[in-house]
């Protein structure tokens, strides 16, 4: 009787903790992480880019991450780690024109790159379903590519960057409990 018991709990722990999003990392580390991403962001500030003509041009996706806030917890990783995978994507282009410590920018792709490879740990093959959408494609071609990689055009990645990370941070935050 009770060699039952032990395997039933034994199976009941194991079940359990293979069908919920139970990631140590994203319970401690993610917040840190994203609030470093923040600062290394707010370090590469250039007060002295006017990119107002730029800004009007892009609109930040609200209904995405409206979507995504309503999605299972697995949907919530998943969304935000393919985001912190597009901004990788997004600052490995040429920021030559961009006032930035190289330093400063390696920095920020390992952290955001560390950040999306713990998040895809934490859903294991079940979020690997990766969908084909693009969110931040088009900051990529309506800004960058149109004005040549330019510092302005940099700046509004920067800021559009921080606005996304900023998001994705309110949108996990569900997902972690209170301390």
């Amino acid at each position: 009787m009770m060699y039952r018991i032990v395997a039933a709990c034994l199976f009941l722990g194991l079940f359990s903790a293979g069908s919920s999003l139970s990631c140590r990392w994203m319970d401690h580390k993610f917040k840190q992480h994203n609030e470093e991403t923040l600062n290394l962001l707010d370090a590469m500030a250039n007060n002295s880019t006017n990119s107002t003509e730029l800004e009007d041009t892009v609109v930040f996706p609200n209904h995405l991450y409206r979507q995504a806030s309503k999605a299972s917890a697995e949907e919530k990783l998943a969304f935000t780690a393919q985001i912190l995978e597009e901004v990788a994507a997004l600052f490995e282009e040429d920021h030559s024109s961009a006032s930035w410590e190289e330093s400063t920018v390696r920095n920020l792709l390992n952290i955001v790159n560390k950040q999306a490879e713990e998040l895809r740990s934490c859903i294991g093959s079940r979020g690997h379903k990766k969908k084909n959408r693009q969110y931040l494609k088009r900051l990529s071609d309506d800004v960058l590519k149109k004005k040549g990689h330019s510092a302005e055009a940099w700046e509004l990645i920067r800021k559009e960057t921080k606005a996304h990370l900023m998001r994705a941070e309110q949108l996990t935050s569900s997902l972690r409990p209170a301390h």
